[in-house]
């Protein structure tokens, strides 16, 4: 008769925030500056992203596998389908632009690291 958990409905717990954070977090797509990162890396050692061993544990064995979004795939189609997507437009676009660095949020902050001259005068005060 209560309002307490033991009343609750069965398999109603989507609704609870901590069920919601969870299972958010673990579909959460990769970021761009991680993804950007990863690119460079394979850029600099000259080694592929798409080329990957066999593994049993990903889905299409770990073949199909899309580095602009982090996401693998069961098969080519698939991965031809998602290449159509807009979702994968719009992480190609955002990947294309600069990435946003550490310099470039201290500015947007206000704190920014360059030396103003002193307000009055400096050395003409101190003589008199």
């Amino acid at each position: 008769m209560g309002t307490g958990p033991s009343s609750k409905k069965p398999n109603k717990h989507s609704k609870l925030k901590k069920y919601k954070r969870k299972t958010w977090l673990a579909r959460r797509a990769k970021d761009t500056d991680q993804i950007q990162d990863e690119i460079e890396k394979a850029k600099e050692t000259g080694t592929s992203l798409t080329e990957v061993a066999f593994d049993d544990d990903l889905p299409g064995g770990g073949q199909f596998f899309c580095v602009e979004t982090g996401k693998h795939f069961i098969d080519a189609k698939a991965l031809a389908d998602h290449k159509k997507s807009r979702y994968y437009k719009r992480r190609c676009k955002d990947l294309k632009e600069e990435k946003y660095t550490q310099d470039e949020a201290e500015r947007a902050a206000g704190m920014t690291k360059e030396m103003l001259p002193p307000a009055h005068g400096g050395n003409g005060a101190a003589k008199r």
